[in-house]
């Protein structure tokens, strides 16, 4: 005689997670971390243009050598670069995600107008959307170098200048960076939440540091084509 069996399948932990609400949440807060930390990273690497053509193509070569002589060459740029795409395709995900899952949370009928999305919640989401496509236009512009109509491999020097020495590669740039700014203002802030590091008591300090980071951030970037459209950098 046959016994009916019945396996119990769980999900796994990680699926559990990442089904619930304040999971997603938090992969967005993790991941919008590991962003921040790269923009403070790049754009301080950004601002060796000031330096000179030498000092800036002395850093494009060094980020190439990361980790010599134990990794390869570009090993460990590629390396940043995997860390960084799983970051933004989780950050991403769980964005979309969480807003379509509020979307469907919403009655479909109100005997009173509901209360309008707050302006933080507007920005992120089509600043998320405005970044989304500034990242592929950047990587064809520098990585790439398929829309640098004056690039040259091996000069990231004169590539950036040639992109700044464009009314449209400024125009891209700077909306893309003021953009930043307001997603850092709002996002740091948020993800401390997720992360139960705010309270109240520490509202206004992490308000005030959301506040400097993007200021910092966006005018470090923005420094950048401004100074080759005044020739300060040429």
């Amino acid at each position: 005689m046959a016994l009916a069996t019945r396996t119990d399948r769980r999900p796994s932990l990680t699926r559990s997670l990442w089904a619930s609400t304040v999971g997603k949440k938090t992969v967005m807060a993790v991941s919008g971390l590991i962003m921040l930390m790269y923009l403070v990273a790049h754009m301080a690497g950004n601002l060796k243009i000031f330096f000179g053509a030498g000092e800036f193509n002395g850093y494009a070569h060094w980020l190439r050598t990361l980790g010599a002589p134990v990794l390869h060459y570009e090993w460990g740029l590629w390396v940043v670069r995997v860390v960084l795409l799983a970051a933004v395709v989780l950050h991403g995900v769980a964005a979309y995600q969480l807003s379509r899952r509020d979307i469907r949370a919403r009655p479909s009928k109100y005997v009173h107008k509901r209360r309008r999305a707050s302006y933080a919640t507007h920005t992120m989401r089509w600043g998320g959307i405005i970044l989304a496509l500034f990242i592929v236009w950047h990587l064809l512009d520098l990585t790439t170098l398929t829309v640098n109509e004056n690039a040259q491999h091996g000069r990231p020097y004169e590539n950036v200048v040639a992109t700044f020495s464009t009314w449209y590669g400024n125009v891209i740039y700077i909306i893309a960076m003021l953009a930043v700014g307001l997603h850092i203002q709002h996002g740091f802030w948020s993800a401390a939440q997720t992360l139960g590091v705010g309270s109240a008591a520490r509202e206004r300090i992490l308000k005030a540091t959301a506040n400097v980071l993007a200021l910092v951030l966006t005018a470090g970037f923005i420094s950048v084509p401004v100074a080759v459209m005044t020739g300060v950098v040429n």
